[in-house]
Formats: C-alpha cells, structure tokens, sequence
C-alpha cells in the first residue's frame, strides 16, 4: 500500500463529495465538516459512482436505486444496499489530500 495525493482540501466544499481513481480504482473523497473521508466509488449494489450521489448527516444516497452508506464506516445503512464499502486511510498534509491504495 502506499499514499497517493488525490485532492486539495480547496477543491472539496464541506457536506461534498469528488470522485478520484487511484492506479485504476475508483474513490470517492468526501468533506465532512473539515474531516476527509474516503470509500470506493462505486455502490455495492449496483454501478453507479456515489459521487454522484447525496451527502447528508455523514451518509452518501447511492444516485441510482438510493441505498444509503455511512461515510465514516462504509457500513450499509438502508436497502437495497446490504454489502459494506471499501473504506481508505485518508490524511492530510499541509493542503493536499493523500489516500492510502
């Protein structure tokens, strides 16, 4: 494993999510009240990138069929959704991201 700069913590408003792809795999790096986040991109359920999707009370709505995950955990919250996601090692260094893939 190693880490990779993904994001300036500019790029990133609170409550908002970006998506990244790191040596082919899909992140999503999420701004929760100045605290970053990271899980895979891509909804347990169904293809669909949860960047895309909504962000509220520390959760992302999957875009597509809406299942819920908890950003912090990566621990599915609501159907249709019942397999966790992949969650990354985050930290910050002066302004840059770096997530650990």
């Amino acid at each position: 494993m190693a880490w990779h700069k993904v994001a300036h913590v500019k790029e990133i408003p609170e409550g908002e999510v970006i998506g990244v792809e790191v040596e082919g795999v899909p992140i999503a790096v999420y701004n929760l009240d100045g605290d970053i986040f990271a899980t895979h991109n891509v909804c347990t359920h169904a293809f669909a990138l949860l960047s895309d999707g909504y962000v509220d009370d520390g959760k992302i709505e999957c875009p597509l069929h809406q299942g819920i995950f908890d950003i912090r955990s990566g621990k599915a919250e609501e159907g249709p959704v019942d397999e966790d996601l992949q969650t990354f090692a985050v930290k910050v260094e002066g302004d840059e991201i770096l997530v650990e893939v």
